[in-house]
Order: structure tokens, then sequence, then C-alpha cells
């Protein structure tokens, strides 16, 4: 990436880009993080505007790489050492979204994850275990299952980790959009062009839907919950 002018130390312009380019992840990647659209902190760096970051994205961000958010433009009195997470090279925070995904008839409004819902808390996660399991820490949402229809796999009230990587659609359990509902779903691909919504709750009849009927929104990839 081209470098803005500035002193990394005391622009937190230069000092973003320094970030990105030493974690090899992307602008527009970035933005989708803070749920903006993938110019967001381009033009941010690149053209000044916005003039400053919306506090809840400076934060976003200062967890996701590990830094003060003073290094991100925050008053120093805004940013306490007790605030700071472990070093990027050890932990990543996944933001958790303020909003439960249906595992039962539906649940109804909102966008992509990630794109519109704004983090109100979130996880903590070893970097190394994410690489193991081939996961990019930008590419993750954590949100709250709502519903019975996913029992015993999933309960009302559970965690899931939700990577919103783009692959080639594989059977297992995705978040996705069926009209206003979003659904946490086992999908299966069935006759071309379909696929077939599965519930582990027996009480719940099989789905059959169109591939052009369906927004999959990512592949639930962990979950976790109160025993």
């Amino acid at each position: 990436m081209m470098k803005p002018a500035g002193n990394p130390a005391s622009d937190p312009r230069a000092r973003m880009l320094e970030l990105a380019d030493g974690q090899g992840v992307s602008l527009a990647t970035l933005s989708e993080l803070i749920g903006r659209n993938p110019s967001y902190l381009q033009q941010y760096i690149r053209k000044g505007s916005p003039r400053k970051l919306d506090e809840g994205d400076r934060a976003t961000l200062a967890r996701f790489f590990g830094v003060a958010e003073s290094e991100l433009g925050a008053p120093e009195d805004n940013s306490s050492d007790s605030n700071r997470p472990a070093k990027r090279g050890d932990w990543v925070e996944i933001p958790r979204l303020p909003l439960d995904d249906s595992a039962g008839p539906g649940s109804l409004g909102g966008g992509a994850l990630g794109v519109e819902e704004r983090a109100f808390d979130a996880f903590r996660f070893s970097t190394r275990w994410l690489r193991e399991q081939g996961l990019e820490a930008a590419m993750l949402s954590a949100i709250a299952v709502a519903g019975d229809s996913m029992e015993p796999l999933l309960r009302d009230g559970d965690e899931i980790l939700v990577d919103r990587t783009p692959r080639p659609l594989r059977e297992g359990i995705h978040v996705l959009r069926l009209g206003d509902a979003r659904l946490v779903k086992r999908v299966q691909q069935g006759k071309p062009g379909r696929l077939t919504l599965i519930s582990e709750n027996p009480h719940y009849p099989p789905m059959d839907v169109g591939l052009d009927e369906v927004d999959v929104i990512g592949r639930v990839v962990w979950k976790g919950g109160r025993l």
C-alpha cells in the first residue's frame, strides 16, 4: 500500500496504515469490520474524510490491532492502559453483535453480520488457535442464538462464531437470510439450484429453498454456552 505523508507515531492515519500493512489486512476488510462501506477507511486515510474516526469505530480497530486508542487518534485520557487488550501477537478480540439469530421459525430485521450492526462487546480468542483453524479475525463475528430448532446442538442463548469469508458453499451450520428472517440452520445441497435447510430438533421439518431465495451470511465455526 502507498503510505500517506506523516509520522506514524503522531499521525493516526499513517499509524493505521502501518498496522494494516503489518497484519496483511486490507482497508476494505477493516471497513467491513467496523460496519462501514468498503471504501470508508480508504477515504479516511487518502482524503481525510471523515476528519476523525467515530469513537466506536476507533475502539473496535484498536481492539483488533491490540493497541491503545490514542495511537488511532483518541485523546490520551480516553485510552486507559487498563482497557488495552493483550498483545496482538497473542490474542485478538472478536466483536459480539447485538442481535439474535433465530434457531426457531425466524427473526426479523437487520443486514449482514458486521455491516449494519455495531459491536457492543467482544470475545477474546488466541491468534494461534484462529490460525490453526484457518480463520481470519477480521471476517469473524459472535452472535447469540435464539430459539430451540437447533437443539441439542445449539441451545437458546448459546454464542456462535460466524465466519463470513467468501468460500464455495458446503454442508454445515450456517447463518443465512430467508426473506425477512435470519436463521441458523444446517445447510445441505439439494436438487440443482436448491438447498435444504435442516433443523436438529425433529419437531421442525426441513425446508427446501432455491439458491436465489437465500443469502448465506456465514458459516458457524464455534459455539459456546452455559452448562
